[in-house]
């Protein structure tokens, strides 16, 4: 009975941790998450823990007073689809918000935002 318990309590843990990994996170980001630039970036890229389907994935980014301040383009690389892209407008010294939403392809979906900052 004690084996029988711990192989579920195995194959429990080993469950959770393919389903945990059936998501796509984000992995990392230029400009880094919570930088602070010296030189405006002119686009954003960002890569995830798996590959993304296109046509559900998306990225924005706001200044400081909610103000979209991307060119609406965002788009999966086509020659990686685990990274993601949007071109920005001209940016000035400030606070900045990246917003994104992915659907991985096996039909996970999962959100989030970062900042940076553009300094002076």
């Amino acid at each position: 009975m004690r084996r029988s318990f711990l192989l579920a309590i195995l194959a429990a843990s080993a469950f959770a941790t393919a389903e945990a990994e059936a998501h796509a996170f984000l992995d990392h980001a230029i400009p880094a998450v919570g930088s602070s630039v010296h030189t405006a970036p002119t686009e954003i890229s960002a890569w995830f823990t798996q590959e993304l389907e296109p046509a559900f994935s998306t990225i924005e980014v706001t200044d400081a007073s909610g103000m979209r301040v991307d060119k609406a383009d965002s788009h999966v690389d086509p020659s990686d689809a685990t990274e993601l892209h949007v071109s920005l407008k001209p940016l000035a010294a400030g606070d900045y918000r990246v917003h994104w939403r992915v659907l991985s392809v096996d039909t996970h979906r999962t959100d989030g935002t970062f900042p940076f900052t553009v300094a002076p």
